[in-house]
């Protein structure tokens, strides 16, 4: 069993797709999605179809929450908070699914956002979508700075973490990078692997999975 991680596929399925074919995944690795499934790429739909398609077929996948779910969700109660939604890659989900606004996004759609988990614990690392809050007693508490903190590695509490590794997303960082941070993750303690394959900055643009069973990185460039 390899422990996989993705994160900020954000509609980008063929870049997905790509990137699962290229390090060779199976049935017997466990994969983590670490948020923002949705918005500025062009299927957001078919990411989370595709998703489901594999869990159906036996794969092991867990999906983490990202701040893009959250906007959307946060959307649907409140009309300026859908006009930031729809401003920061709001729109290209609604043409994926084909719907004029938000409230003609499929339930069963709406109903999985609501439902994932903010953080998950697995052995030695924690997947969580932004970081976390050192800042409050249990960081596992602070759900918005899950989803949107950023700049927080220098009040990470290394005596509450222990011997565990924080993968993350959101804050997009270039492939070097990323590599940099990765040779030291052991001594860091963190790993951000937000590659920021919906945009098209040098240095960023590219889907990344982290094997850490194995200590591999994988960079697959943006396919639209």
């Amino acid at each position: 069993m390899r422990i996989l991680a993705i994160s900020d596929i954000h509609g980008c399925l063929n870049t997905f797709k790509a990137i699962l074919q290229q390090i060779n995944y199976t049935k017997a690795d466990q994969l983590f999605l670490i948020g923002d499934f949705i918005d500025r790429g062009p299927d957001s739909k078919g990411v989370i179809d595709h998703v489901w398609y594999l869990q159906v077929q036996g794969f092991t996948i867990t999906c983490i929450k990202g701040n893009h779910e959250q906007m959307l969700l946060n959307g649907l109660k409140d009309w300026n908070k859908a006009k930031m939604w729809l401003i920061h890659g709001g729109s290209q989900t609604l043409d994926s699914f084909g719907a004029a606004d938000m409230q003609a996004v499929p339930k069963k759609y709406i109903d999985w956002m609501e439902n994932l988990p903010h953080y998950v614990e697995f052995q030695d690392y924690i997947f969580v979508h932004a970081g976390l809050n050192f800042d409050v007693p249990n960081p596992f508490e602070a759900e918005h700075s899950m989803l949107w903190i950023r700049d927080w590695y220098p009040n990470v509490n290394f005596s509450w973490l222990g011997n565990r590794i924080i993968v993350h997303g959101h804050t997009p960082f270039k492939k070097t990078s990323i590599e940099e941070m990765f040779d030291k993750m052991d001594y860091l303690q963190v790993l951000d692997i937000d590659a920021g394959c919906c945009f098209e900055y040098e240095g960023l643009g590219h889907l990344c999975c982290v094997d850490l069973s194995n200590r591999k990185l994988y960079f697959k460039k943006r396919i639209l």
